[in-house]
């Protein structure tokens, strides 16, 4: 089987990603800190899936989680049916390369480079099986394109708008053709205006068979949410979208 082949054809019905009793907690046993308790849900393909709660309820820890940047202490992820934790974490920087976009809240653009040139960027690090050297040029403009901002190919990050900016990492993100994109407070850095914008950006990609998981503190962002998750001191107090597959029978 090749890289590429997870969950091939795999039923729609079935999330992207299941959590399975995720927990984790960090510190010795007498000085234990719970972050996450017992989590369980499941994100839908092709949703806009939102993780919402107040500062320190643990939506950061656990964006990591099913990014595979951190480690559960109990508990599973499984993307496509399989289980992040079961690979070491040279298999995981390969997997995120291939199956996960990131989009920062303060951007992480290069400053030195275009816009153009930063989405390629992102093609040659990941070292891109999904198109060949010769297209990279031609994939990132289509990415600029995507998020409508094809005509920004040429600037530097400096000489444009924080929203700018952001679409120009949401297209960086889009780069490799992940089936998951994953942003942690995407719109935190800007004016209202322009994270209504940004997001109709992200919530557009849902339609092009993206899943996109996102973070924030912000009602009325989460409320645009098409299926997701509230959390309050590591446990989900409000859940809503299709009930998670762990609480089905085997």
């Amino acid at each position: 089987m090749h890289h590429g082949e997870v969950g091939l054809n795999p039923p729609q019905d079935k999330p992207l990603i299941d959590v399975e009793h995720l927990t984790r907690a960090f510190g010795t046993r007498e000085q234990r800190v719970t972050v996450l308790d017992d989590v369980s849900f499941g994100v839908p393909r092709g949703s806009l899936f939102g993780i919402a709660g107040p500062s320190g309820s643990g939506k950061s820890t656990l964006l990591n989680l099913l990014t595979g940047l951190d480690r559960p202490t109990s508990g599973r992820v499984l993307f496509d049916g399989l289980e992040l934790r079961a690979r070491s974490e040279n298999q995981l920087a390969r997997w995120r390369g291939h199956h996960v976009g990131i989009v920062f809240q303060f951007f992480q653009l290069i400053p030195t480079l275009t816009a153009l040139e930063n989405v390629m960027l992102a093609l040659e690090l990941g070292a891109s099986k999904a198109f060949r050297r010769a297209s990279w040029r031609e994939r990132a403009v289509a990415c600029l394109e995507e998020v409508g901002a094809g005509n920004l190919a040429d600037r530097l990050p400096s000489k444009i708008s924080g929203g700018q900016q952001q679409r120009i990492a949401i297209a960086r993100a889009l780069a490799n053709d992940p089936p998951l994109l994953v942003a942690d407070e995407p719109t935190g850095n800007l004016d209202s205006r322009s994270a209504h914008d940004v997001f109709d950006v992200l919530a557009g990609l849902t339609e092009h068979g993206k899943t996109v998981v996102f973070v924030t503190h912000a009602t009325e962002l989460a409320a645009r949410a098409t299926a997701g998750i509230e959390l309050l001191d590591g446990r989900i107090i409000d859940q809503h979208g299709p009930a998670p597959a762990v609480l089905q029978p085997a």
